[in-house]
């Protein structure tokens, strides 16, 4: 009798079943001439059935490989169990080498167990009595296992046959024998094994991971990083491949809240215009009112444009400068505003008489900030065309612009006739929002030529109509002042009109812009007591004499600049002070005669000033 733990039992059924195989593949069965043989052969193949299906799908795996069966890792069990009861391995010779699927310590207690068993089997009984024991040993272990009641230790009974029974051994019998004692049970170290490969292949997996991830990590902060350049800098990156798709632009940069345009076509917003990143607006240091000259990327044939502007993707020149110099430019809000000490003279011809009166009555110097007051049909428009000619006659290093709004289409023609500088018009007809677009790139474009260190002269008709339009295009604040102004609509107009000033560093920017008085509004009364204080040079235009067709019709006790002295030399300036003390003494009409007849006698204002001396009393 041999005794087993309860833990021995799935080797035990292994080991029977190795062993019922090794005794069928045997050359000549030790049952071969028993009484018996048919019944223990369909016994045999019964049993053989039951025990397969007793065992566990790796059970059943191991024993086709043992036979040799190839195929068989994605088998199902019944598919195992049917195949294995066809006896589809039982002509491959069965495997040498050991398979290590069991515990070690199972199998030094099944090897302990089967050399008693094998040397009382060969000593008192028959070896042929063996396969015929091997059944019934499977059948009382396997009804041990399914018992109910599990007991610490199974005893099995294996009865022996009587000694007189016993027969001569055949020689092959004792190589059954050894080769039963041969059979290695599967080592319980194979898990410990498997353990070390399964850590390694997990290691390797990570290993894997990580550098994927590290590589994924490269191309997220390459991807950021593109992103960051912006749009232009992709249309730049396809540019490379076809230099003949760029085609070259130049306007003045317009920058929005949210992005930014080269005006192509003038000032106002046009179907050419080029689009800007603000990004790209910080990069290269642009500013508005910059006149940019560069490349745009130009579609491919067959290719869809999917934006409705072209993108700029190069910067040649930025005001006729590099970039780096662009970029190391002043800034206008940082110079020194002082007070105008430089002349620009007016004076022209002698028959030019309007621009012979404002040198001598009010003065205009280069950073002036003047208003010319003028009622309806006073004449400001001629005034101003003779200012802008003159300034172009005598002072040709000075950059003029004129800037009209809300004016009638025929006097934007005929400025353009006579000035010879830039015209920057938005007539009546056009919307409030493109006057205040118009007026605010032109001073942007004045202060970024100050920078640079240039004489800017600006001449706006008028500074009342901007200001409605403003007033018109802007957001309401909440608060209206009386005559329908809103209290934040006279803030722009008034940053226009306040950006006049001298620099000392070097350049000026000078705006004389007109201001409508005695309309019968009270918008417009309103609108120029804000700007009355605000400029240091008035020239007063007279309904009166207007109406009597005396031009020009300047009223000449109502019109002065601040800080004249600084413009005239001190023995025009004793002249000058004589000269007012005897058109105080006269009325509007007579002083104005005086003067004109004055001025026809003479052929310029130093003849005229000659003759003021000889002719007006001294102090």
């Amino acid at each position: 009798m041999f005794d087993f733990g309860l833990r021995d039992a799935p080797l035990l059924r292994i080991f029977l079943i190795k062993l019922f195989r090794v005794l069928e593949q045997s050359p000549r069965p030790l049952w071969a001439h028993s009484s018996k043989d048919h019944f223990v052969s369909n016994e045999t193949s019964a049993e053989t059935t039951t025990s397969l299906s007793a065992m566990k799908l790796p059970e059943l795996k191991a024993l086709a490989a043992s036979r040799g069966l190839k195929g068989i890792s994605q088998l199902r069990k019944s598919q195992l169990i049917e195949l294995l009861s066809n006896g589809a391995g039982a002509s491959t010779p069965q495997e040498k080498g050991p398979r290590e699927d069991a515990p070690a310590s199972s199998k030094k207690k099944a090897v302990k167990a089967e050399k008693p068993a094998a040397d009382k089997s060969a000593e008192q009984a028959p070896a042929a009595d063996a396969p015929a024991e091997a059944p019934r040993r499977s059948r009382r272990r396997r009804a041990v296992s399914q018992g109910a009641v599990e007991p610490a230790h199974v005893t099995l009974d294996l009865p022996l046959p009587a000694a007189e029974r016993t027969e001569p051994t055949p020689e092959p019998d004792t190589t059954v024998v050894e080769t039963v004692l041969n059979i290695e049970l599967p080592d319980g170290d194979d898990t410990e094994a498997r353990r070390p490969r399964r850590e390694r292949g997990r290691r390797g997996r990570r290993d894997r991971e990580n550098r994927e991830n590290r590589g994924e990590g490269r191309e997220n902060r390459e991807n950021r990083e593109n992103r960051g350049e912006g749009r232009e800098n992709r249309e730049a990156r396809s540019a490379r491949g076809g230099e003949d798709n760029l085609a070259p632009i130049a306007g003045i940069l317009d920058i929005q809240e949210n992005h930014a345009f080269v005006r192509t076509s003038g000032y106002l917003p046009g179907p050419n215009d080029v689009y800007v990143t603000l990004g790209n607006v910080r990069r290269w240091g642009l500013r508005a009112g910059d006149a940019v000259a560069g490349a745009v990327r130009l579609p491919r044939e067959g290719e869809r444009q999917r934006q409705k502007y072209n993108a700029l993707v190069r910067v040649d020149s930025v005001n006729g400068m590099t970039i780096e110099q662009a970029q190391a430019r002043r800034e206008f809000g940082k110079l020194t505003p002082v007070y105008p000490s430089e002349q620009l003279r007016m004076e022209t011809s002698p028959k030019a008489y309007t621009p012979r009166v404002i040198d001598l009555v009010a003065p205009v110097g280069k950073g002036q900030r003047g208003l010319i007051v003028s009622p309806p049909k006073a004449g400001k428009t001629m005034v101003i065309q003779q200012m802008a000619k003159a300034i172009e006659l005598n002072n040709p290093e000075v950059h003029l612009m004129v800037v009209l709004v809300d004016e009638r289409p025929e006097e934007v023609t005929d400025m353009r006739s006579i000035v010879k500088g830039e015209v920057i018009a938005s007539t009546f007809d056009r919307p409030a929002s493109d006057h205040t677009t118009v007026a605010e790139l032109a001073i942007e474009r004045a202060k970024r030529l100050v920078e640079l260190g240039q004489d800017v002269v600006v001449l706006l008709d008028s500074l009342t109509r901007l200001s409605r339009a403003y007033n018109l295009a802007a957001p309401a604040s909440g608060r209206i002042l009386s005559g329908g102004v809103d209290a934040s609509a006279l803030y722009p107009p008034k940053k226009f009109f306040g950006a006049a000033r001298n620099i000392s560093e070097g350049g000026s920017l000078t705006i004389i812009a007109s201001a409508l008085v005695e309309t019968g509004s009270k918008m417009d009364e309103v609108i120029f007591e804000e700007f009355k204080g605000t400029g240091n040079m008035e020239l007063r235009l007279s309904r009166q004499l207007a109406e009597r067709r005396i031009f020009p019709a300047i009223d000449l006790n109502a019109s002065g600049t601040r800080r004249e002295e600084l413009l005239f030399k001190p023995e025009e300036l004793r002249i000058m002070w004589r000269l007012r003390r005897v058109l105080g003494t006269l009325d509007q009409q007579q002083g104005l005669e005086l003067v004109l007849d004055k001025l026809k006698e003479t052929q310029s204002n130093a003849e005229f000033l000659m003759l003021i001396q000889k002719t007006t009393p001294s102090e």
